[in-house]
């Protein structure tokens, strides 16, 4: 019998947010380092550049990451954002532990069904893509994302952790990377 691989189904509507959240290989705290970090923020600026998209929020956990985002152009494909981002750490990530860590490589490696053996970085699969249309559950996810690390015991206030676009909102500091605050849509009372 075959194992069934789970799918995650992508809707690439024009004019829907995205938010997605992606994974580090088996939940491994890959995103504890300045470094790794600034990996990840040095990818979606890429990505940006290359795939058309607004960020509207976005935190990375030691163990995941995610974004808020609303692509520009009425075609786009989010697996290939995504793969855009994942590819450019993983590269990095691998070519800086070859350099200095090789004993650190075997936490890294996957054995798929196949037999095939690959280093990943990030969790095989497309993560977790929802599709928001209606701009109160784009604020509501919003907070969501800035409460993660308040939620897991890593800060008292969101705008206190330093991987998030909560301290923009928060009006204490701009972010890492510019966030795209002019398409964000308005609530009915806002």
């Amino acid at each position: 019998m075959t194992a069934k691989r789970k799918t995650c189904k992508r809707y690439n509507d024009a004019g829907h947010a995205h938010a997605l959240t992606f994974s580090c290989f088996h939940g491994l705290p890959l995103l504890t380092r300045e470094r790794s970090c600034q990996w990840v923020i040095n990818a979606l600026k890429l990505a940006r550049g290359k795939h058309a998209f607004d960020l509207w929020a976005y935190v990375l956990m030691p163990e995941h990451v995610h974004l808020l985002i609303w692509p520009t152009r009425a075609e786009y494909r989010i697996s290939a954002l995504l793969a855009t981002i994942k590819q450019s750490v993983h590269h990095k990530a691998l070519a800086f532990l070859r350099a200095n860590a090789p004993e650190f490589l075997p936490r890294l490696l996957d054995e798929q069904p196949n037999g095939k053996q690959h280093y990943r970085f990030w969790q095989r699969g497309g993560g977790y893509d929802r599709n928001i249309t209606e701009p109160t559950t784009v604020w509501a996810e919003i907070d969501y994302i800035h409460a993660n690390p308040v939620r897991r015991g890593l800060c008292t206030r969101p705008e206190e952790w330093p991987w998030s676009s909560a301290a923009d909102y928060a009006g204490a500091r701009p972010g890492l990377i510019s966030l795209d605050l002019g398409s964000l849509p308005r609530t009915v009372e806002g």
